[in-house]
């Protein structure tokens, strides 16, 4: 049986220690090159401070690298005897070079040690995950461009409102999601601070420089209180989540319309076969099942950020064994949307317009608000004008009904979508997430420098 980093004498009951381990071993595979880039950190560290010995430091970063390439790799397997990463980590580090690796425990627990390794994971994710988001972004825009003259009812309580364009639809979906890059901004700040030095959150009697550990880690900075970091265990998963739901939620919206618009009954956008399925039974069917599956997944992905909110939200402070079931919520929530946001993107890089369609879909009556715009501006009262076009809405409006919304000239309306608008904020989203990035990148430069 392997020693447990907590061991006594006692033998746990396997029942006990089925229910406890968990997936840990599982899911941890992700964690275990950030557990060693921390870790790689925490031992500079310990050696400035005179607790390692420089040749002890170099032995630890050198087996560090290996660990971490071996499980970038697939290679690092964790036995469910060892329960985490952090007891792999440090028997490896033990087996090869004795009482160095028994030393790289010193002044951490798991419980700021695990915090590292979420928190140095979940911000690449969020870094690719803004990427991703940026992608689609350009990839509607583009389309919005591509149809912004393609005719089309606008709904409201899914009756036709008013007429707008395909164009204007994409675009609005852009927009959405570029908001969602300040979200998910907001969650890379709350994440990039280091919980390294907390311990178990009320610190150690030892003189770390949890400064220097957070600079080496490219950290904004260090969390201050040492129980307050153990506090934000769960807070950080949830936020990080909300974020993931809402961008997901977004998703869930575009897929809603383009399954509305779609449809055999509408017709005015058409989904490449590439990204739709068949049937067993009915030879003809082609079926939305991608944007039916992100729909439901933005649901989904709602769900987890409860499920972590109702886990933290009723403990007292500090660390609680509870606390472990936001892990996998986490994982699986930010995978999850990098799933979502790829095959939207695949979407809406294929699929196409029927102008037609569209256009012969709108009723008269439907650009009835324009006629009463129109009315507006030759001086006749709202009230008044309202009331006369709505005994006859179908015969209000004097033009072709499906090109009303060209009249609608203002700042963000279907005849003015400002698409470079979209393109400028993007570029200035895509600026600092290649900041964020390279001060990431150059974290793992100098890991790599560490250990050769």
């Amino acid at each position: 049986m392997t020693e447990r980093l907590w061991s006594g004498t006692a033998k746990l009951d396997p029942r006990v220690e089925k229910l406890t381990v968990g997936d840990d071993p599982r899911l941890d595979v992700a964690l275990v090159p950030f557990d060693a880039l921390g870790s790689v950190a925490h031992a500079v560290m310990l050696s400035e401070i005179g607790l390692l010995t420089e040749a002890e430091c170099r032995q630890l970063c050198t087996g560090l690298w290996r660990i971490a390439q071996e499980a970038s790799a697939g290679d690092f397997a964790i036995d469910p005897s060892q329960e985490d990463c952090h007891t792999a980590i440090e028997q490896r580090l033990t087996a090869e070079f004795g009482d160095a690796g028994r030393r790289i425990h010193t002044g951490r627990s798991r419980n700021d040690q695990v915090l590292a390794a979420i928190r140095l994971w979940a911000r690449e994710q969020l870094v690719a995950l803004g990427e991703q988001v940026l992608e689609l972004v350009e990839a509607l825009r583009l389309r919005a461009d591509e149809f912004k003259e393609v005719s089309l009812p606008g709904y409201t309580h899914t009756r036709q409102a008013m007429p707008a364009t395909l164009g204007f639809y994409l675009a609005a979906h852009a927009e959405g999601l570029l908001d969602d890059l300040r979200w998910l901004e907001t969650a890379f700040a709350h994440v990039n601070r280091s919980p390294l030095g907390s311990a178990a959150g009320f610190g150690v009697a030892l003189p770390l420089d949890r400064a220097r550990v957070a600079h080496l880690l490219a950290f904004d900075g260090v969390q201050n209180n040492t129980l307050a970091v153990q506090n934000d265990r769960g807070k950080s998963e949830a936020l990080v989540l909300a974020v993931v739901a809402a961008t997901a939620t977004d998703l869930g919206r575009l897929a809603s319309d383009l399954i509305w618009f779609s449809s055999d009954e509408l017709g005015y956008v058409q989904l490449s076969p590439q990204v739709t399925t068949g049937s067993s039974i009915m030879p003809q069917k082609r079926n939305p099942d991608v944007l039916e599956i992100v729909r439901a997944s933005a649901t989904r992905l709602r769900s987890l950020q409860h499920e972590v909110a109702n886990i933290y939200g009723a403990l007292p402070s500090g660390y609680h064994r509870d606390l472990q079931l936001t892990k996998r919520p986490l994982l699986e929530g930010m995978r999850s949307l990098s799933d979502l946001l790829g095959a939207m993107t695949a979407v809406i890089e294929s699929c196409a317009a029927d102008p037609e369609r569209a256009r012969t879909a709108i009723k008269p009556e439907t650009a009835a608000t324009d006629a009463l715009c129109a009315d507006i501006r030759d001086g006749t009262p709202f009230r008044t004008a309202y009331r006369r076009i709505a005994e006859a809405p179908g015969q209000a409006y004097r033009g072709e009904v499906s090109e009303s919304w060209r009249e609608r000239m203002h700042a963000g309306s279907p005849a003015q979508l400002n698409l470079d608008e979209i393109v400028e904020r993007a570029k200035k989203e895509a600026d600092a997430l290649r900041e964020r990035k390279a001060r990431l990148t150059a974290v793992w430069r100098w890991f790599e420098e560490m250990a050769t």
